[in-house]
């Protein structure tokens, strides 16, 4: 259990349409972890009370207002501490600490580092672009993360900061793929994760013809997966 000086205020704000009108507008508060009431909040398995530094529900953490017990049952129908958390967690909104904050912007920041070199390529030479190399781009043009936004969000944005001194191409390849019967279930897996499979047929003697869109950043990487599972014998053919 953290500490309540350690501790954030969730809160949850009564909106329109709840069914006791006159309770629109009020909030309620608790004191939470930070972290453990986020890892709550996107549903992973964590115990409400290492989540809550205090069990009270406040109307004002600030003031030391709690919440009256026949308001709470009236509102939630219950007066039960963990049952109303866990609504303000799942409903409500969380403050954040600057610590969190910066381990979600580092976070994300990999994936969108990750999802650059994965998906583009240097225009000029057609090669991949190593991770560590738009890493030091990112840097140099001062690149924010923004915390609230998923990486897919984020990316258009930044491959536009990124250009003046990193030139970046997202291309797509269309590529004839021929795999052997022993090896192509297998192969199939790494098919589905690298693209889109636009066509497939699975021969009479069980092996596997297929066509698959690709990124051109990521080509490099599904010919050395193919080729380490069938030992080389893969047909590649670009279309």
């Amino acid at each position: 259990m953290v500490s309540v000086d350690e501790a954030v205020i969730a809160k949850l704000k009564l909106k329109e349409g709840t069914k006791i009108q006159r309770h629109v507008g009020m909030e309620f508060e608790i004191l939470v972890d930070c972290e453990k009431a986020m890892e709550f909040k996107q549903g992973r398995k964590v115990d409400i009370n290492d989540v809550l530094a205090v069990t009270d529900i406040f109307t004002n953490v600030k003031q030391g207002d709690k919440a009256p017990d026949n308001v709470l049952k009236e509102i939630f129908g219950t007066a039960d501490s963990n049952k109303i958390a866990a609504i303000i967690l799942r409903d409500g909104s969380i403050q954040l600490t600057t610590d969190y904050k910066s381990k979600i912007r580092e976070e994300k920041k990999k994936k969108i580092i990750a999802l650059i070199a994965k998906e583009g390529i240097d225009p000029r030479t057609k090669a991949p672009l190593p991770p560590k190399r738009i890493e030091l781009a990112m840097q140099q043009v001062k690149v924010n993360i923004d915390e609230f936004k998923k990486p897919e969000e984020q990316i258009a944005g930044i491959v536009d900061q990124l250009r003046p001194i990193l030139p970046i191409s997202f291309e797509k390849k269309t590529l004839s793929i021929s795999i052997p019967a022993k090896f192509g279930s297998q192969a199939y897996g790494i098919l589905k994760r690298f693209g889109g499979i636009k066509k497939e047929d699975w021969l009479a003697n069980g092996s596997l013809s297929a066509t698959l869109e690709v990124s051109a950043g990521s080509q490099e990487e599904l010919f050395d997966e193919l080729n380490k599972l069938t030992h080389g014998d893969v047909l590649i053919k670009e279309m």
